[in-house]
């Protein structure tokens, strides 16, 4: 049985949510991961261990993002009920405040589907807030949600895993028998050859681990110009998540006093429960969201390997910014969906 038929570049949460859909239809045997870090790994170059997570108003109004959302949030919320504690993924009550008025698209679209969701009350605001919602998100705990995926990958449905990079996409075609290359490489993708795609750019943010037990909420702001936020990590002893700053174009992995400063001003004016002795900040991180403009790429592209006959097929998926564990589900569904064709070329996976 080849393991290469299908080969996905690059194990951050996208990536691996491409793993996942693959094998819920059969194909874990035949897909092998190639990445340069793992879920256990960190570094300024690995964004998906340093993120919030949770699901939040935080992406943008486009189809896309409002489609991948949705995905993205029912398969959370199913994830929670049926293996929550094991897969790192916790319905948690949560509030968001807009400074400004959020498109109406984008309050429809969430109003449609988002579980006990209420528009709040003027009087409910905070003070410069012109819009607000509660409702049941899901929280995430970021490093260890991505190991659970890897080890459901290799031990369940025979995912094999080679730590490597890559110095051009089409050498992701590992074998003759490589059908399809998803590349999922993030910040990479700008400068990798082959794809090497002038539109993406990392932005930068940093955010303050703490303990605060007394934390049971998501709590963010969006303002026109900053992000703030109050995430709890679940199944972490009583950790939070403090953040934060997008810095587009910001690709420093240092962390700043002054930034933490900033971090503990605003989260504390949002959540007064924070300034308790009960809170304890355990350390100041730094990572890059793999953004892009015009929003995240999910797209077919067909090449002409070198010294061969015929097309192969690689599949783009990138630049989700900070929406990757949210949005991750529904943009694998996607990209796997462009190449049904391929895929039924290869033999399914047995079920008995």
């Amino acid at each position: 049985m080849k393991h290469d038929s299908i080969v996905i570049v690059g194990a951050g949460v996208i990536g691996l949510n491409v793993a996942l859909v693959l094998a819920e239809k059969g194909h874990g045997q035949h897909t092998t991961i190639i990445a340069e870090h793992l879920p256990g790994d960190t570094s300024i170059n690995y964004t998906s261990p340093w993120a919030g997570a949770n699901f939040s108003a935080i992406s943008a109004s486009d189809d896309n993002a409002l489609r991948w959302d949705k995905l993205g949030y029912t398969h959370l919320l199913d994830l929670a009920a049926k293996d929550g504690e094991n897969s790192f993924v916790k319905e948690t009550s949560s509030v968001e405040y807009w400074d400004e008025l959020p498109p109406a698209t984008k309050i429809d679209s969430m109003a449609g589907y988002l579980k006990d969701f209420r528009r709040l009350s003027t009087d409910e605001l905070p003070s410069g807030v012109a819009f607000g919602i509660t409702f049941t998100t899901v929280t995430i705990n970021a490093p260890l949600h991505i190991k659970y995926l890897l080890n459901k990958l290799t031990q369940e449905h025979g995912v094999q895993v080679i730590r490597g990079t890559l110095s051009k996409i089409s050498s992701g075609f590992l074998s003759p028998t490589t059908k399809v290359v998803f590349n999922c490489t993030g910040n990479s993708a700008k400068q990798l050859e082959g794809v090497q795609d002038s539109k993406c750019f990392p932005t930068r943010g940093q955010i303050l681990l703490a303990k605060a037990p007394q934390i049971q909420q998501n709590t963010m702001r969006h303002g026109k110009d900053y992000e703030t936020y109050v995430i709890p990590r679940p199944y972490s002893n009583g950790n939070v998540i403090m953040g934060g700053f997008m810095q587009k174009g910001v690709s420093t992995a240092d962390t700043f006093g002054e930034e933490t400063e900033s971090i503990l001003s605003r989260t504390k004016a949002m959540l007064p429960a924070l300034d308790s002795s009960n809170t304890e900040i355990l350390g100041a991180f730094s990572g890059l969201r793999p953004s892009r403009q015009g929003g995240a790429r999910v797209a077919r592209e067909e090449i002409t390997l070198d010294g061969t006959n015929g097309q192969r097929v690689v599949v783009h998926n990138y630049g989700a910014g900070g929406t990757g564990f949210q949005a991750g589900y529904g943009m694998a569904v996607e990209a796997v969906d462009t190449v049904t064709q391929e895929l039924q070329g290869i033999f399914p996976q047995s079920r008995l």
